[in-house]
């Protein structure tokens, strides 16, 4: 169910996660992730709604990726991101970490910081457009795979330069992006 380009521009919501997208969004984690969150582990997450703002990205009615912010003191962690590989190279994961960022920014966070798999070569160049570059590595983060993870940041994310990055990112997004504005914590 790709996108697809005769019918025109693609119009994605990005929404406040709900209960009611879980089982949607486990559908998807469990086809990209070899070690996929629970259920109990989601819900858990959204109750954590002082600390916490996770986010849906749909086409129509259908969820077609998600991702989470976890909050620490003045730092904001991307705790998880993923896109339905079927809406792959739609922008999907780029409207929602322009979501996650902006949201960092609106709960005051100064830097970002992620991990993400040494072999995900895409991933890894997503966020590098967003500002992240590499202070190190986890080794064996991901247990499942025995795979290091890289550790990325972005620093100063309230600047002016960096606003104008994401306004620059944004414009690059073809089709319509609709964010609802998340109830506030």
């Amino acid at each position: 169910m790709a996108a697809n380009p005769e019918i025109g521009p693609l119009v994605v919501s990005v929404v406040q996660m709900r209960r009611r997208h879980v089982r949607s969004v486990l559908r998807i984690e469990q086809q990209v992730y070899p070690r996929p969150w629970s259920m109990s582990l989601f819900l858990s997450e959204l109750a954590l709604r002082s600390t916490r703002a996770y986010f849906v990205a749909r086409v129509g009615r259908d969820v077609v990726g998600y991702g989470g912010l976890m909050m620490s003191a003045d730092d904001a962690h991307i705790t998880t991101i993923a896109v339905d590989p079927r809406w792959h190279r739609n922008h999907i994961g780029m409207r929602l970490l322009l979501v996650l960022a902006r949201e960092a920014i609106e709960r005051d966070a100064r830097s970002l910081t992620l991990e993400v798999r040494l072999s995900n070569r895409a991933a890894q160049d997503l966020y590098r457009r967003f500002g992240f570059a590499p202070v190190g590595v986890r080794k064996n983060y991901y247990a499942e795979t025995n795979e290091d993870a890289l550790v990325m940041w972005a620093h100063e994310i309230r600047s002016p330069a960096y606003a104008e990055l994401l306004d620059g990112l944004e414009r690059g997004v073809r089709g319509e992006t609709i964010v609802e504005e998340p109830k506030r914590w």
